[in-house]
């Protein structure tokens, strides 16, 4: 975005000889004592909160780690469970890399972006509970629709937000789909760590680990699409802002609008509708858990899949070269700009 110039060095740029100095006059760099003085301040300032911000998170995931890790060192059969629970909500945010048309994100872009949700997902443990403290009520509908849908949709969308958004590789709408969805993993993953060994953790020692470990597993294996569609969606909104800065600000607060209704929608329904659907149809109440999940993923994932469907045809169409042309490829890792 060009940098706007005051009417004073305007009018220096079309004389052309640059013999007027106009430092401090209309242009600034750090020049005095002062100047280097102020701008070491705000550089140690901005880039200390963003460390100490950091650390902190690097702290707490730590903290919620430890139940896990314990629970691995105990039985490292268990570690297979939680490999296990990401295996779907992998291989849709592998189908949403593979449907940019674009560019392929490079690898430690991507890295980068599911280690920030992992740790960015610990603010979200923590503000929910604090929440539940504060209101007094840890579920039902304005918990899910207010909190947990909000909170945990924000926290990944700041994961694409701080690095991925501002590099220079992030070159295209569909780009924000793509690092939304990683994103979203990364959220997943750690989540699904801290419920499965939570679970395992509070099972009675007679009850056989590998039904107890399975079934969590299977529970969360279900609930982890979800998290890569809903910020998917969010992410793409944000690639949306990126390229129409005059209404950024609305385009990506309507993306956490949706991605927040749809995820807080899915949190009400899942504990009511697979109990109202096991008692209408023949069918036991995990059959109807498991239906009603998968058709809730494909309503909604549909929605995301028309964005994307739409964005290809409109790049195939548009393109001089279009479908003969196979996607570049970005094999350097880019920095992100200022």
């Amino acid at each position: 975005m060009q940098r706007s110039r005051d009417p004073v060095e305007q009018a220096e740029d079309r004389r052309g000889d640059g013999t007027v100095d106009l430092y401090d006059i209309s242009t600034w760099e750090p020049r005095s004592a002062v100047d280097l003085l102020a701008y070491t301040l705000y550089s140690t300032v901005r880039y200390g909160l963003r460390a100490l911000v950091l650390l902190t998170a690097i702290a707490i995931t730590v903290s919620l780690l430890i139940s896990p890790a314990a629970i691995v060192l105990e039985d490292p059969f268990v570690a297979i469970f939680f490999g296990l629970s990401v295996v779907p909500a992998g291989l849709l945010a592998t189908y949403i890399w593979y449907a940019d048309i674009t560019t392929s994100e490079p690898l430690g872009l991507l890295v980068v972006t599911f280690l920030l949700a992992v740790l960015f997902a610990t603010f979200a443990a923590l503000i929910n509970s604090l929440s539940q403290v504060a209101l007094g009520f840890g579920s039902g509908v304005l918990f899910f629709y207010l909190i947990v849908g909000p909170v945990e949709e924000t926290v990944k969308l700041l994961a694409v937000y701080v690095f991925a958004y501002r590099s220079s590789s992030f070159t295209a709408v569909i780009d924000g789909a793509v690092y939304g969805a990683v994103a979203g993993l990364g959220f997943a993953a750690i989540e699904n760590a801290i419920y499965i060994s939570r679970v395992i953790g509070e099972a009675s020692p007679e009850v056989n680990l590998f039904v107890t470990a399975s079934g969590i597993a299977t529970v969360r294996a279900l609930a982890g699409p979800g998290h890569v569609i809903y910020s998917a969606i969010a992410g793409y909104y944000l690639g949306l802002a990126k390229f129409n800065r005059e209404y950024a600000g609305p385009i990506v607060l309507k993306g956490l609008l949706v991605a927040a209704f749809v995820h807080g929608t899915y949190n009400v329904t899942v504990g009511i509708v697979p109990q109202f659907l096991a008692g209408l149809l023949p069918v036991g109440y995990g059959v109807a858990f498991v239906g009603y999940v998968i058709g809730y993923d494909v309503t909604v994932g549909y929605y995301l899949y028309r964005k994307l469907a739409r964005y290809r045809d409109a790049y195939l169409t548009l393109s001089d070269d279009g479908a003969d042309t196979p996607r570049p490829e970005l094999t350097e890792f880019e920095p992100p700009q200022r």
